[in-house]
């Protein structure tokens, strides 16, 4: 699922001729396009959907929603636990690894 999650602005700079600012998703932290807020600034909120900011938000509003988010378990979802998932894919090689090993030794 991909959703427009409510994040806040937490440093702004040009790269490559692009506005990008590093944005906090209630504690996942991600780089996100500011060309179609340009006017956006450090501590404002945003909707963020697929890397870019579409529309500002009020503060008490993306506090809640991060929190309904997070109750739900979407952004655990959307975001995923970095950490957890290189876990996985390890673990996932590691298996694959040992099953061609099986099959070489047949």
């Amino acid at each position: 699922m991909c959703l427009a999650v409510p994040g806040r602005v937490l440093e702004i700079a040009e790269r490559d001729g692009t506005r990008m600012a590093v944005v906090d998703f209630g504690g996942v932290v991600k780089d996100v396009c500011l060309e179609y807020l340009p006017d956006l600034k450090v501590g404002e909120y945003a909707i963020v959907h697929v890397g870019f900011a579409l529309q500002r938000l009020d503060e008490e509003s993306a506090r809640r929603t991060l929190q309904l988010f997070e109750e739900l378990g979407l952004l655990q979802e959307e975001f995923g636990d970095p950490w957890e998932a290189a876990a996985a894919a390890a673990a996932a090689a590691a298996t694959a690894a040992s099953s061609a090993r099986q099959e070489e030794e047949r």
